[in-house]
């Protein structure tokens, strides 16, 4: 097994947006929830809203984890605020806020969870919510003695968010395969590290980018067999959603 890399200060289990399987994803619940079964890092989706306010979804549109419809981007957030984020997913979330990113480096920060911040830029906005995110994370994190890890899909936002704030640590995100030209994509945008689907990840693969010095974190891992797997071929972390059977009280 190779030796995590120096410059990773983070766990090696992240909770995937929040807990957000056994709670509505990318809120503050899902949050809470993922901290009370032991993850002190969380994987979330951050986009921007009609008004520039940064918010926590995955899709464009609010459809699926709201009781609205449409884009979140066509919406200014007094309308998202009016929103139930909750009861898609049980009674239990009722009521549910959409969280800002400003609720959660608040929580987080205040209870020692470490953040990786994905960038999720409805389509048309890349550039402008890659400067806008890393610009607020800089801010909301100053202080902070471990930044968040900023990651996205779009090359296009890692290179915004790498011009506004460069000091920030950032993660190219790959969907399938990884392109042949992976290394030279990752220099130019600055990062240190990948952020693969384990669906693609090999052992080769694995040393590879690991021997090159870049950081390597793999999503959506829940079995825990394939996690073990992982990480001991020298991932340095997985990102799941099974918070239960892929737990820090005793699977690391």
């Amino acid at each position: 097994m190779l030796d995590p890399c120096p410059h990773w200060p983070y766990p090696k289990l992240i909770a995937h947006r929040g807990a957000g399987r056994q709670a509505p994803e990318n809120t503050l619940s899902s949050m809470r929830f993922g901290a009370q079964h032991g993850f002190t890092m969380m994987e979330y989706d951050v986009k921007l809203s009609k008004d520039n306010i940064a918010i926590l979804l995955h899709d464009d549109s609010v459809d699926r984890t709201s009781s609205g419809t449409g884009s979140a981007a066509e919406k200014m957030f007094v309308e998202l605020a009016q929103l139930d984020f909750g009861s898609w997913h049980s009674r239990d979330y009722a009521g549910e806020p959409i969280p800002t990113l400003h609720s959660i480096a608040a929580y987080t920060q205040a209870n020692g969870i470490l953040s990786n911040i994905e960038i999720k830029p409805s389509t048309g906005t890349e550039m402008e919510t890659g400067k806008q995110i890393a610009r607020l994370a800089q801010r909301l994190w100053a202080n902070a003695e471990i930044p968040p890890l900023l990651s996205s899909f779009s090359e296009m936002a890692l290179q915004a968010a790498m011009e506004e704030a460069p000091e920030l640590p950032r993660a190219l995100l790959i969907e399938k395969e990884v392109p042949v030209d992976w290394q030279r994509r990752a220099e130019r945008l600055g990062c240190t590290g990948l952020n693969l689907n384990h669906k693609y990840a090999t052992l080769h693969l694995v040393r590879s980018i690991r021997k090159a010095g870049y950081t390597l974190a793999i999503w959506t891992v829940n079995d825990p067999a394939r996690a073990r797997e992982l990480l001991d071929w020298g991932c340095n972390a997985i990102v799941t959603d099974e918070i239960q059977t892929i737990s820090p009280a005793y699977f690391i």
